[in-house]
């Protein structure tokens, strides 16, 4: 999953930097003490601690931030929202992880086993959308919906979008995607483009550099 490999990359490579300064500084003593007279090494040893010292704690810094606290994982989440008492999504995941850094407006929320979204009309109370994938990522404060991996999501009329990774925008109502999309069509049409974007009932979607396969009937009606 991008954001915990990021973060945890990010740790790994402070961890390096921090071992990398410990053994530079190691060697700068042995190198200092035999090759320049005492009182001369001990003032540029000096000098060398306080950048050194400086360098730690910009690294530490940068693991602070960038490294998350994980609160109390969730299990068998099947959560309900509503707006004015109408039911407007259901979703379900195995395991949901709370992610605090320190600037906590960008706490998130990550399904690392699959998350399942259904979407509902508010005024009929219709399903009118479905989106599954192997990875959800919830942005706390920003109503943003982050799918990755294996992103299936279906319309009221049957259609099906396929890609590996999509974004729904509950507070615009729109989802969008800035990698390669299909479209099974009930119909039996299909297409593909580089990017996409749509209504969040998918029922108007529009696809970049698209190009599909279109079944005609004899009649000459698509």
């Amino acid at each position: 999953m991008r954001y915990e490999t990021k973060r945890l990359l990010n740790l790994i490579r402070v961890k390096n930097k921090t071992l990398g300064i410990r053994i530079f500084a190691s060697r700068m003593v042995s190198c200092l003490t035999s090759h320049i007279s005492y009182p001369i090494s001990i003032i540029l040893l000096v000098l060398f601690i306080s950048s050194c010292e400086n360098d730690l704690n910009k690294v530490k810094e940068i693991a602070s931030n960038e490294v998350g606290t994980i609160v109390e994982p969730t299990t068998g989440v099947d959560l309900i929202l509503s707006d004015s008492a109408k039911v407007t999504i259901h979703l379900t995941a195995p395991l949901i992880l709370q992610y605090n850094p320190q600037n906590t407006k960008t706490t998130y929320k990550v399904a690392p086993k699959g998350i399942k979204v259904i979407h509902y009309d508010k005024l009929t109370q219709k399903q009118d959308g479905t989106i599954i994938a192997d990875t959800g990522i919830l942005h706390a404060g920003e109503k943003l919906y982050e799918f990755r991996k294996n992103v299936v999501a279906t319309n009221a009329q049957g259609d099906v979008y396929k890609s590996d990774e999509l974004f729904w925008d509950s507070a615009t109502k729109k989802v969008y995607s800035h990698k390669t999309v299909e479209v099974f069509m009930k119909s039996g049409n299909v297409m593909n483009g580089n990017s996409f974007e749509s209504d969040d009932a998918f029922l108007h979607p529009s696809l970049k550099n698209s190009k599909g396969v279109f079944h005609v009937d004899e009649n000459g009606a698509q």
